[in-house]
């Protein structure tokens, strides 16, 4: 029996770490799965976190597709469950799991390190017992004792003692290096390091209890799946000294415990959703009607923006009538529109070009009321 699985209602940062971890698992199981599109798969992995999967899942479900939720609840109504976050061993338990309940039997591909060349090194011990007589005739040797003691004076020469000390303060230099541009960086919230480009490379937000880890260059992040954990950084301050750069090593153990990276355009949104506090920003304009031209991931921990996003995808409108259509309060209304406005989801309504009178009739009638 062919086992296929597909992938659907996520974004795109989340379905490329999954592929990764399905290929991992599925080697690891003979490649007894192949991965499909959504259409033609019989299972079907639904980000239920998302914006997009629940409603992937009604569709699906009409189908008759078998269900599997990824989702950090520990409850769901599909058939499978993958729990968020993930990794190539549980991504494996799920598949095996599937492949029980169709009646396939499937057994891991045990790696195959080789024990064989192991004891190959063991005859190579002998080889210092060979070279153990050869150690005697050093003391035969007294007369290089003897020329060692006018050799005193020449040791003592000031001139050779003088770049000795040099050298480890040149080697000690490039180690501190690093922390030089830390007192030149002046505190600020979460969202003023990442909005404002003072971070550069891979580091770690001291203070995290599960752990954040932030690459700018990638512009991604591995952390907590909740976002208002992260609240009290976004609204107090943090000085320089709480970034800790972070090597390839660590990062690549510590990535893996905190799962899939996540894109740093979901901080921004967050910090961006805290820092109005039910007010418009001040470079936004109240008077003005707001539209979203594209459909926003929302979060499980504010299930309210889903009514705003599907008011603010009808037309343009005030903030006053965006409130009243969704049922939630202004104050609601004006940080979902300062989050998404940061990050592209929102805009604000476009001004009419004004028509030139001079340029609008240049045909017949145009000329004609122009005399």
């Amino acid at each position: 029996m062919r086992l296929t699985l597909g992938l659907t209602g996520m974004d795109p940062a989340t379905e490329s770490a999954l592929q990764a971890a399905f290929q991992a698992a599925n080697g690891r199981l003979g490649s007894r799965w192949e991965l499909m599109s959504d259409a033609d798969a019989d299972y079907i992995i639904v980000d239920m976190d998302s914006m997009y999967g629940p409603m992937s899942w009604l569709r699906l479900h009409a189908a008759g597709k078998s269900v599997v939720a990824l989702t950090a609840a520990q409850r769901t109504q599909a058939d499978f469950r993958l729990g968020q976050p993930f990794d190539a061993n549980s991504v494996g338990n799920l598949l095996r799991e599937i492949a029980e309940q169709a009646g396939v039997a499937v057994e891991e591909v045990a790696a195959a390190p080789a024990p064989t060349p192991a004891p190959a090194p063991a005859p190579v011990a002998p080889a210092p017992v060979a070279a153990a007589p050869v150690a005697p005739p050093a003391p035969v040797e007294p007369a290089v004792v003897v020329e060692a003691k006018p050799a005193v004076p020449v040791a003592a020469a000031p001139a050779v003692e003088a770049p000795a000390p040099v050298a480890p303060v040149v080697a000690e230099a490039p180690v501190e290096a690093p922390a030089a541009p830390a007192p030149t960086i002046t505190s600020g919230s979460l969202l003023d390091w990442l909005a404002n480009d003072r971070l550069r490379g891979r580091v770690r937000l001291r203070g995290v209890e599960e752990g954040l880890l932030i690459d700018l260059e990638q512009r991604v992040y591995h952390g907590p799946a909740a976002l208002k954990p992260l609240a009290r950084h976004f609204e107090g301050r943090l000085d320089s000294v709480e970034f800790a750069p972070v090597d390839a090593a660590t990062w690549a153990t510590e990535s893996a415990r905190l799962g899939a990276a996540m894109p740093l355009s979901r901080l921004v949104w967050f910090g961006n959703l805290l820092a109005g506090k039910g007010v418009l920003a001040a470079e936004h304009d109240p008077q003005r009607r707001y539209l979203m031209i594209k459909w926003p991931q929302t979060e499980r921990e504010y299930p309210k923006h889903f009514r705003i996003a599907t008011v603010m995808m009808k037309g343009p409108s005030l903030l006053p009538e965006i409130a009243e259509a969704s049922g939630v309060t202004a104050a609601e209304v004006a940080d979902f529109i300062n989050a998404n406005l940061a990050t592209g989801f929102a805009e604000p309504e476009r001004e009419p070009e004004p028509v030139d009178p001079g340029k609008a009739g240049s045909g017949l009638f145009g000329r004609l009321r122009g005399r």
